[in-house]
Parts: C-alpha cells; sequence; structure tokens
C-alpha cells in the first residue's frame, strides 16, 4: 500500500467494496494498487485477506442473497473431492424475483421459495445443511452424495458447543428428500440410502463403500469396542461384530499429530490383545488398490468364519466373489 496513504485496519483485516474504501475516504489511486488483489468485479483484497473466493465475494452480497451448492458445502466443512482454491467459481442464490449474480467468477441461481431455509455460518448466509445436501444432488456423483451425506448426519461423541452437531438428521434428511423436486432427485434418493451416522472423515465413508460395492455384510460405523471385562478400549471405524474384524483408516497423524497418532497405535495394540483382527488402509488403498483392499476385508472375514466353508457370508460373497464384484457394481458412478 503506498505508505502515505496506508489503509485502515478494517479494510486490511478482510476483503472490501470500491464503494466502502472510497466512503473511507479512498480514492481511484488506491483502488488501483497493484498490490490489491481483485477476486471479483468492484472488490478488493490484501493477499493476507483473501482467504478464499467466498471471503473474496462477501462485499458483493445483496439482500435476500445467500451462498449455496459447493459454496455452501465448503462453509459447512463438507470434505469435497478437490481441496478449496481461491479462483473456486462461487455459488450464490437469491430470492425471486431478484435477478441471479451474472458477474465473473460466481455462479448465480434463483429459488422462488419465499421461505428458503437460510441460516450464517462463520457469520455469512448460506443454506441450511439439508438444503445444501440437496443442491449438491445435482452436480455430485452418488459416492460424493454419500460423503456429504454422511457429514450432515455426523453426531459425534463429543459435540462442540459453538458448531453443534448433528447438521441435519438422518430422518430429518429423509422428509426433506423425499418433498425435494428439484435436479438429481434421484440421485440424491439413491444415495440416502446409503448414508450412514457416524462416519468421521470422507475417507471412512469410501473405505465403507467399497465393503458394500464387494458385497460383504455391512459394518457398524464407529461403535465402541470393550474388552472381556466391559472396560472400554475406544471406537473402531468400521467392525464387523460376528467376526471379531476391525477395518480402519489410517489417516495422516503419523505426520500431522503423533500425540494422536501414538494414542491410535495403543487403541489398535489393545483391540489386537482383545481378539480383534485389525485391518488398517491408506487413501492409496482406497483410491488406487480398491480390488486389493477388498479382497484382504474378504479374506479376513473368511479367516474369522471357522468352518465355514463360504466364510459365512452367504452365497455370492467371500474371497472369490470380490474378485469378480467389479463386473456388477453397487454404486452407478453417476456424474
Amino acid at each position: 500500500m503506498p505508505r502515505h496513504n496506508p489503509l485502515t485496519p478494517q479494510l486490511q483485516a478482510a476483503p472490501f467494496s470500491v464503494p466502502e474504501a472510497r466512503r473511507a475516504g479512498f480514492g481511484r489511486a488506491t483502488m488501483r494498487n497493484r498490490e490489491l488483489l481483485r477476486p471479483f468485479y468492484g472488490v478488493r483484497a490484501t493477499p493476507s485477506a483473501l482467504s478464499s473466493s467466498i471471503a473474496g465475494f462477501v462485499p458483493r452480497l445483496r439482500p435476500h442473497e445467500w451462498f449455496s451448492h459447493e459454496s455452501a458445502a465448503r462453509l459447512w466443512g463438507v470434505p469435497l473431492r478437490h481441496r478449496p482454491r481461491l479462483d473456486d467459481p462461487v455459488h450464490v442464490t437469491i430470492a425471486a424475483p431478484g435477478a441471479a449474480s451474472r458477474t465473473r467468477g460466481a455462479q448465480g441461481h434463483q429459488n422462488a421459495d419465499a421461505h428458503a431455509p437460510v441460516v450464517r455460518r462463520f457469520g455469512v448466509p448460506c443454506s441450511d445443511a439439508a438444503s445444501t445436501w440437496l443442491s449438491l444432488a445435482g452436480i455430485l456423483s452418488v459416492r460424493e452424495l454419500v460423503v456429504a451425506g454422511d457429514h450432515f448426519v455426523l453426531d459425534p461423541e463429543v459435540n462442540d458447543r459453538k458448531d453443534p452437531r448433528p447438521y441435519v438428521t438422518l430422518d430429518e434428511l429423509r422428509a426433506r428428500t423425499a418433498a425435494f423436486h428439484g435436479p438429481g432427485k434421484r440421485r440424491a434418493s439413491e444415495a440416502l440410502e446409503l448414508v450412514r451416522v457416524g462416519a468421521e472423515s470422507r475417507f471412512e465413508t469410501l473405505l465403507r463403500l467399497l465393503v458394500r460395492d464387494a458385497r460383504l455384510p455391512e459394518p457398524e460405523v464407529n461403535p465402541v469396542i470393550v474388552d472381556a471385562r466391559g472396560a472400554r478400549i475406544g471406537r473402531a471405524d468400521l467392525v464387523f461384530r460376528s467376526s471379531r474384524v476391525i477395518v480402519e483408516y489410517d489417516g495422516d497423524q503419523h505426520r500431522t499429530d503423533k500425540r494422536q497418532y501414538r494414542k491410535d497405535v495403543t487403541r489398535w495394540q489393545r483391540f489386537s490383545r482383545a481378539g480383534w483382527d485389525v485391518l488398517r488402509f491408506h487413501d492409496d488403498h482406497v483410491v488406487r488398490f480398491p480390488a486389493v483392499t477388498q479382497r484382504e476385508i474378504a479374506d479376513a472375514l473368511a479367516r474369522d468364519r471357522v468352518g465355514a466353508p463360504d466364510a459365512g457370508l452367504g452365497p455370492g460373497h467371500g474371497p472369490a466373489a470380490v474378485a469378480t464384484a467389479g463386473a456388477a457394481p453397487a454404486l452407478r458412478r453417476s456424474t
């Protein structure tokens, strides 16, 4: 910024509109300063203040307009497939009869429902959790929609008072989906059948869907495991209780949080001592080697079904079935 005319602390802290800067006494020369970013027409920001394309659009929001679709999903913390970028298009919806936004970098939508549920996330208006999930049905694949659904209905063991969950209950989501008639209705209905309460990460959901694709028994999601005396050991990602098999997604804790990783190692060791077969998988196992992952889980289930010639999984299940499961995928890979 020019040394003789620095921005006020308020304008340095967050993106601002050109009219706002002019009201604060700054002229065209300041607005044309090359050190200022221009995320959208009529908006300026210091590099340190522009945290996302959503933040960059806030000064342009009009009355009765709110963030929706993927932008609302970002505000709700949905673990979308792609990481957010500063040049991500922003989705905003306005209540009719307002005109949908048409500025470069934004995708405007219009909602004819005068009572569309809008809430505030991080101080900005956005569609509520159920509306956000349903809006994604016209954009995401069934698999990605299940990931988002698991995120929205999660009811964590320890809740954050500042951000209480679940964002929407599974029953509420069913009711809203039944009443929904927008783009992606069929996809939303298909994905809803696969949404479960309990998954705490994107890859936990994807790992669970791999199990389903392989036509293996459905596991419990994040239940509490106790030892022979009834003492709590901890929760496990996916649990096949009758087979005493636990499937865990092993994330980046070893790199990002060594203290938590040590706790996880202790928990896995206690599971093993209590007679559980613990299988751990990384993201590569889910994304790059899904068939191998499915086979390892099926083999573990077969090992723990002693004396059952078909591993106790029923016709069409078990290791032999996994090898051919790709011929009839359980999920339609819609886009």
